[in-house]
């Protein structure tokens, strides 16, 4: 019985986000395709600065990797290292959306 309720979760999980996929794809083409109709329409912006977001977050990201590591020499009890640790890659990589959002902002115009 068990293994049986394990499978009906994993598999309506699946369909999930399956439809969850189907419909945000088909919802961005339908707004695609009225901008387009209407003339409003700029593809060229979004190619320009297409991965400056991922590429932000990942520095960030790496940034707060690295500030993490010299918490791990501190003597402090695990639980604090652990919260120091999580709260410091958090934090950058927050920053780093946050400069993504400014660059972009600039870029812009």
């Amino acid at each position: 019985m068990k293994d049986l309720n394990e499978v009906f979760v994993f598999t309506t999980m699946i369909i999930a986000v399956v439809l969850i996929v189907f419909i945000i794809a088909r919802y961005t083409y339908l707004i695609k395709k009225s901008l387009i109709e209407n003339g409003g329409y700029s593809d060229y912006k979004m190619n320009k600065l297409k991965y400056l977001d991922i590429g932000c977050i990942a520095l960030g990201l790496g940034i707060g990797l690295i500030i993490s590591s010299i918490f791990t020499t501190f003597n402090l009890s695990e639980d604090a290292i652990d919260l120091l640790v999580w709260g410091t890659i958090l934090i950058f990589g927050a920053a780093g959306l946050i400069v993504a959002h400014f660059i972009r902002k600039k870029l812009e115009k």
